[in-house]
């Protein structure tokens, strides 16, 4: 158990005879993280690199933002929507874009705003 006084200097001192080496990365501006289902961007964040017998790995601290992805709309479920609903092909991809590419739902979407 480490006492609750030990000061930085000793703290990485302890740690690189430990083979652990802890460099922070300075100046960083933006980090974003890509899924299948969007994005997490943190526009503040401190960042450490921690180097462990020849593997680093990075820590990220901060306060993300999730913007969801929008769904590839395939041109032929456009022109599904623009048949069923006599809308233009803006309104019915803005329409697939709003229900995440269900046809079923921005056909009933585009219908009730009639």
């Amino acid at each position: 158990m480490l006492p609750g006084n030990i000061n930085p200097k000793q703290m990485k001192a302890m740690m690189k005879k430990m083979g652990m080496q802890i460099d922070p990365i300075e100046n960083v501006e933006k980090i974003v993280i890509t899924t299948p289902d969007g994005t997490y961007t943190f526009d503040e964040a401190e960042v450490v690199g921690m180097t462990m017998q020849g593997v680093t790995t990075y820590q990220v601290t901060g306060t993300p933002r999730f913007d969801a992805a929008s769904p590839a709309i395939p041109e032929e479920d456009v022109a599904m929507v623009q048949e069923q609903t006599g809308a233009s092909e803006q309104a019915a991809r803005d329409a697939l874009a709003a229900t995440r590419g269900d046809i079923a739902e921005a056909i009933l979407r585009l219908a009730s705003h009639d």
